[in-house]
């Protein structure tokens, strides 16, 4: 009777040709019939979401309780809610994108009115949301934890809030099923999440192996060549794609490149707003575009059937990850194709994400010994001032904290529990090894002979991995390696002409800077500024790189290059009449010698008026605001006699923007005019695209 129903949902959800998959009618039953805790690993587009809401339907349909459903990403649950609607699911979510909406959703889980509850991890922070839980007419009725290899820190994607769902589920009364999914879990992580949701867990594996994908690597040399291999090839990839980026800046870069080329691509990352997001969602959806350029914030669970390819324009940090990319392609297609492009700065970018993936030991002593000598708790801003890590990495510090009880918070303020506490170094040493050998893996990946989908399943530690027949490997290569030389030397010039903005700090930290406090007062704020590039990419990069620390001086091409970006596209107003630089005592030429140059070529004075007082740790050492702002302001002073008028600010290097805002600053404060700060090249977080 139960699985006729639950046929009968099927057939309205998708159609009445439709039968349940091998597997989906037995997790239903686990669930709804038994009402015994699953965990689902199935290969992407197998359907998990049909499990969890046919059986929210069958169990509300019994009078049971809302299914609360947690799962990490915006995109997925809009997904969700629109397939939910189909059998008269009454569909909900709370997250940070409709504050306006909570209070009428509050009202209708009040009501009963309400079917499934979607949130994401980071909500069960919120002591109003478990009372909110708690006053629920028949409360739960299951738990859904969507993408659950992010409940341990063995998956590629592990989330330290998805720890506090273990605490919802120990506290649900008897007979409440839990329903957890992945695609991307491997006996490792399967073994994590049994030890915490319990033994009694139940396990269910499927095939993962994905027989539409052709997969295909492709190594080049630079972003210059990758750029002109997207160009020469993206309109020959079938229908409607996504092109993956590790980084916000190489999204907005490889999107702007490609409209610049006449393809149809628009960027999509956590800093579009939601109005955007929804939009371009929809247009991939609809075929509108030929692709979204994105970071991972468009990954699990976005659900488009006939999407045509995947590309990566940058290598993933494992094959885990890399599988559940490329599992958005060929759902419903014959044919899709992976392509995973390779470049010099891959390995340097996850080197990046692998180390600061995990506060160290000694982070969270420190952090936690400055909380336990606070007599009346301490907030974020006083910690930052009193210890040399990152705003995020003191935050990190304090989530595993909190979650594992060492401290708790109360208003705006952490306090130390009575709670023995020690961090599990060896846990962390043993994950971080483990990323390393993944970004191994990733490398041997690119140059296996074998066939790769054989070899992302056996990652996946999948019993059904067998050569697939349908990728470069088991074929011919579908695309060539060779790029025209035509297109990477247009791509050279786009890299050259993709000048940063040097945003404008509108405040000190939050506890001040030796005598500076509160808002930078317009007086003294420096004006946006420019950097010529990224440092290291193949447009400027490698001159500036080879410049700083091979040649010991920048060439002229630079500055020529610093000259015309100033007259031809910058062109600020007003136009400074004086030049001056930022100094170092470890390189006293370099940056003087640059911006004496570009003086001369503009026409106008250089005046050596900043001055270093003394010796400092170098700026890159400093972690946070309040530790770089201090350094910076500690170090230079301004000679008496400082011209008067708009000036031109020269550095080599901008990351923090703390060493020209606090020179800027004095600059003004001495009576400059307005500061226009200029870079050779911007870190990562040095700049936005404009």
């Amino acid at each position: 009777m139960v699985r006729e129903r639950a046929e009968e949902l099927l057939k309205t959800m998708l159609g009445e040709d439709k039968t349940f998959r091998d597997g989906q009618w037995e997790a239903i039953e686990t669930v709804v019939v038994r009402k015994e805790r699953a965990l689902i690993v199935q290969r992407t587009g197998w359907g998990k979401s049909i499990v969890y809401f046919i059986a929210t339907k069958l169990l509300r349909e019994e009078g049971k309780g809302i299914t609360l459903l947690i799962s990490p990403l915006l995109s997925l649950m809009r997904n969700q809610i629109e397939m939910a609607s189909k059998i008269g699911i009454r569909a909900a979510t709370i997250n940070s994108s409709n504050p306006d909406e909570w209070d009428e959703i509050e009202a209708e889980l009040q009501k009963n009115s309400c079917d499934i509850l979607l949130i994401t991890p980071e909500k069960l922070v919120s002591r109003g949301f478990n009372e909110l839980l708690a006053g629920i007419p028949g409360n739960i009725g299951m738990v859904v934890v969507d993408e659950a290899h992010c409940i341990s820190d063995w998956g590629h994607d592990f989330r330290p809030d998805y720890r506090r769902i273990v605490g919802i589920i120990e506290k649900l009364p008897a007979g409440v099923p839990v329903l957890a999914t992945t695609a991307t879990a491997n006996d490792r992580v399967v073994n994590d999440i049994k030890e915490q949701l319990g033994e009694d867990l139940k396990i269910m594996r499927g095939p993962l192996t994905r027989q539409s994908l052709r997969i295909q690597t492709v190594v080049l040399k630079d972003q210059a060549e990758r750029l002109a291999w997207l160009a020469e090839n993206i309109s020959r990839l079938p229908g409607t794609g996504i092109i993956y980026c590790l980084t916000i800046v190489d999204c907005r870069r490889v999107a702007t490149w490609l409209q610049s080329v006449g393809i149809n691509a628009f960027d999509y990352h956590g800093k579009i707003n939601n109005e955007d997001r929804i939009n371009r969602e929809q247009q991939l959806l609809h075929n509108e575009v030929k692709a979204l350029v994105a970071t991972t914030a468009l990954g699990m669970g976005f659900d488009k059937p006939d999407l045509g390819f995947v590309v990566h324009y940058q290598r993933p940090g494992s094959l885990v990850a890399y599988y559940q990319q490329i599992g958005r392609a060929g759902r419903n297609l014959d044919n899709a194709y992976a392509i995973l492009l390779n470049g010099g700065e891959d390995d340097e970018i996850q080197d990046y994400f692998i180390k600061h993936a995990f506060p160290d030991g000694n982070e969270m002593r420190t952090v936690l010994s400055i909380i336990a000598d606070a007599n009346d708790g301490i907030s974020i801003a006083s910690i930052l001032r009193d210890v040399n890590l990152s705003e995020n990495r003191i935050k990190n510090c304090i989530e595993l904290m909190e979650i594992e009880g060492a401290i708790f918070k109360s208003g705006g303020k952490y306090y130390r529990s009575t709670n023995p506490w020690e961090p599990d170094e060896d846990r962390m040493n043993r994950v971080t090894k483990l990323r390393y050998q993944e970004l191994q893996q990733m490398q041997d990946f690119v140059l296996t002979d074998k066939c790769y989908m054989q070899v992302v399943a056996e990652e996946l530690d999948d019993a059904y991995a067998e050569p697939c027949g349908k990728c470069a490997n088991c074929q011919d290569p579908f695309f060539q390696e060779s790029v025209n030389t035509e297109l990477v030397n247009k791509a050279i010039l786009f890299l050259r002409r993709g000048y940063l903005s040097i945003k404008i700090r509108k405040k000190w930290p939050a506890l001040g800077v030796g005598r500076f406090r509160g808002n930078i007062a317009a007086g003294y704020q420096n004006q946006e500024g420019r950097a010529l590039c990224r440092y290291g990419d193949a447009g400027w990069g490698t001159l500036v790189k080879s410049g700083k620390y091979k040649d010991g001086r920048f060439s002229d091409e630079l500055v020529e290059a610093a000259v015309e970006l100033i007259n031809d596209h910058w062109q600020p107003e007003p136009m400074p009449e004086w030049v001056t630089a930022i100094p170092s005592r470890r390189h006293p030429e370099l940056v003087p010698g640059l911006a004496k140059r570009v003086a001369a070529l503009l026409d106008i004075p250089y005046h050596q008026v900043l001055t270093k007082t003394k010796d400092t740790v170098e700026q890159k050492m400093m972690e946070n605001s309040n530790q770089q702002a201090n350094n910076a302001l500690e170090a230079f002073s301004v000679i008496e006699d400082c011209p008067r008028g708009p000036v031109l600010l020269i550095d080599d290097m901008v990351d923090s923007r703390w060493t020209l805002t606090v020179c800027g600053a004095l600059l003004q404060e001495t009576g400059s005019g307005p500061v226009f700060p200029l870079a050779l090249a911007a870190t990562w977080s040095g700049g936005d695209s404009e």
